[in-house]
């Protein structure tokens, strides 16, 4: 098999690296990035005959278009407003495509590609990351183990292990994809019905048994469900998601939004910079670089089975690796989107085309098995009953 991989940033290495180190079936495969530094350094760590690399923007559909012919998957780690477009030159080549999510705008237009995609025998796979991408697989895998299913939520988040006052944070690998999911409201079902909920609110503390993440803090953003709202729509009654952060986060945050910071508003008449591209700079100059991370994740569902109340809940405390200096968000990016790739090429396990997300496109069973094979291992328990998604402990009563 031949893969081209777009972005040679972090999480593109590390798709990198995944499909390099593991797959003896996989032929090629061919890194594009404009900067030619990026390029030679995953040449310099990664001794594998199978790495091609070329030097080639994103945005030049000429060359790609010659580039990505004869591959058999795509894969795009560029910023989401470049990913419609890749979507469409692939399409047009006849060649699958994944990337690792971006807004719910890029999303839709992707996803409009249907039709056609369908007619071509491609698959155009948006939201196959951490969250979007995994969590979702997670959760509608947990609702098909119920009689009948009432409520999920979903609770993921990436911290630094050693946090740094004042903010007690690090970007992961976009500021700009942070900000949108401060700035715009969350969708999520309650009572049955599809609501809107502002971003950074309904804090809540969230205890893990790990040291040192027994008590931290989630509340809802935009990120995470991205199309998954509307297909639960009228199934549960009840879905939520909450981002995870050490305590304190979300109160720093709406201190900075509630100033303007995150508008995307000129600051005057003789500057083309908004507020939001500011903020998007400090925040990487004060923020960015590297660091030692944890990804923390938990799916919680709750419903029927076998005529009574039971919760299943699916967890996972995924650390910084000292042995690789793989982060554990890269870690938790790059192998789903991998294993969603190579499901794709290999066009076994996936057959015919079309535009959809992984967690309906993808058979999930399958999915979460190679998910755990590569070793990302997200450990499954049910419990009698009704339990919190803070603390696993029994609900009273028997609301769900």
């Amino acid at each position: 098999m031949k893969l081209t991989v777009i972005g040679a940033g972090s999480i593109g290495a590390a798709v990198v690296h995944e499909l390099c180190s593991r797959d003896d079936d996989v032929s090629q495969v061919q890194i594009c990035d404009t900067r030619s530094r990026a390029l030679q350094r995953l040449h310099d760590q990664i001794d594998s005959p199978a790495l091609r690399s070329f030097q080639v923007d994103a945005r030049d559909m000429n060359v790609l278009s010659q580039i990505v012919e004869g591959s058999d998957c795509v894969i795009s780690c560029v910023p989401a407003e470049h990913n419609p477009d890749l979507a469409e030159l692939c399409l047009d080549a006849g060649v699958h495509f994944c990337d690792l999510g971006g807004n719910d705008r890029t999303v839709k237009q992707q996803l409009s590609l249907d039709e056609r995609a369908r007619e071509k025998s491609v698959w155009i796979v948006p939201n196959c990351g951490l969250a979007p991408g995994l969590v979702n697989v997670l959760c509608l895998h947990g609702i098909d183990q119920f009689d009948r299913a009432q409520s999920a939520s979903i609770r993921v988040g990436d911290v630094p292990l050693r946090p740094e006052p004042p903010f007690n944070f690090r970007i992961s690998w976009s500021a700009e994809r942070i900000i949108d999911d401060y700035t715009h409201p969350g969708r999520l079902i309650e009572n049955g019905q599809v609501v809107e909920v502002e971003a950074l609110s309904r804090d809540e503390e969230i205890h893990f048994q790990e040291e040192p993440f027994d008590t931290m803090e989630a509340f809802c953003t935009q990120g995470g469900l991205s199309t998954l709202t509307d297909t639960l729509a009228g199934r549960i009654n009840e879905l939520d998601h909450k981002t995870i952060r050490w305590p304190g986060h979300a109160q720093q945050m709406r201190f900075l939004m509630g100033l303007g910071l995150g508008e995307d508003r000129k600051i005057g008449v003789r500057t083309h910079l908004t507020y939001r591209d500011i903020l998007v700079r400090r925040m990487r100059e004060r923020l960015g670089g590297d660091y030692e991370d944890a990804v923390l994740l938990r799916v919680l569902v709750r419903g029927e089975r076998d005529g009574a109340p039971a919760t299943l809940v699916y967890e996972a405390v995924e650390r910084y690796n000292e042995h690789t200096h793989q982060t554990a968000m890269m870690r938790c990016t790059s192998i789903p989107t991998v294993v969603t790739a190579l499901l794709l090429a290999r066009e076994q396990a996936v057959s015919g085309g079309g535009a959809g997300v992984p967690e309906e496109v993808l058979p999930r069973e399958v999915f979460l098995n190679e998910v755990a094979d590569r070793g990302l291992n997200v450990h499954h328990e049910w419990y009698e009953g009704y339990r919190s998604v803070t603390t696993k402990q029994p609900l009273e009563g028997e609301h769900a």
